[in-house]
C-alpha cells in the first residue's frame, strides 16, 4: 500500500485559535521501498499575518519562527490558503489519484495523526475538497503498546525506545519526526496480524 507520514508543528493545540507553522509529508510504497533519505518529501512553513499561541510551543518553535522572519526568498514558504494546493499538487506528481469528485483521498501516518494533526487539517481553506485523510489512520503507537504494563499509548519517544532507535530523542522537526514515523512503522509490514489468527 502507499501512505503519507504527515506531520505538523503549531503554535498551540488549539485548531481553531492556534496555527499550523510547519507541514512535512513523505510517500511511502510498501511493495517499493526507498532507503528514507530517498522517500518523496514535502515540507512547507506558513507564514501568517501574526502568530497566536502558547509560551510553550512558541518556544518550542522558535527556529521556525526565525525561519519565517527571515526576509530571503524561501521555495518552501506558503500561506494557509496555499498549503493544501500545494500539498495536492505533490501527491499528484506522485501517482496520487483523484476521486470522481476531483478529490485527493490519502490514507495517512503520523504519532497522534487522528487525535491532533487531523483537527489542524480540517481548518485548512481546501480540506476536504482537494485533499482528504481516509477515515483509518496508521498510528505507530499501538505497535509499541505494552498491553500488560501501559496505561496508556506510548509516546514517540517511547515508541523510539522499544524500537532500539540509538537516538530517541523527539526532534519537534515535521519532515525528521514525519520519517520516523516510517521508520517505526517499517518492522511490521512483513508481520501483518492476520497472518498471526488462526481462522475460527
Amino acid at each position: 500500500m502507499r501512505y503519507i507520514s504527515l506531520d505538523l508543528e503549531t503554535s498551540g493545540g488549539w485548531p481553531q485559535r492556534h496555527q499550523i507553522l510547519e507541514l512535512a509529508a513523505v510517500v511511502e510504497d510498501t511493495k517499493h521501498l526507498l532507503p528514507l533519505p530517498e522517500l518523496p518529501a514535502f515540507r512547507r512553513i506558513v507564514r501568517h499575518s501574526e502568530y497566536v499561541g502558547t509560551a510553550g510551543a512558541l518556544a518550542l518553535n522558535a527556529r521556525l519562527l526565525q525561519e519565517l522572519a527571515n526576509k530571503e526568498p524561501n521555495p518552501e514558504l506558503c500561506t494557509p490558503d496555499e498549503l493544501v494546493p500545494q500539498l495536492r499538487e505533490f501527491l499528484l506528481e506522485h501517482n496520487f489519484k483523484p476521486d470522481k469528485n476531483d478529490c485527493v483521498n490519502v490514507t495517512m501516518a503520523g504519532k497522534n495523526i487522528a487525535s491532533f494533526d487531523l483537527g489542524f487539517l480540517r481548518e485548512l481553506p481546501g480540506y476536504g475538497t482537494l485533499i482528504r485523510a481516509e477515515p483509518a489512520m496508521l498510528d505507530p503507537a499501538v505497535f509499541y503498546l505494552n498491553w500488560r504494563k501501559d496505561s496508556r499509548l506510548p509516546t514517540m519517544q517511547i515508541c523510539k525506545a522499544r524500537a532500539g532507535f540509538e537516538d530517541d530523542t523527539v526532534a519537534h522537526e515535521a519532515l525528521a519526526d514525519a520519517l520516523d514515523v516510517v521508520q517505526l512503522l517499517r518492522p511490521f509490514y512483513e508481520m501483518p496480524f492476520y497472518k498471526s489468527t488462526t481462522s475460527q
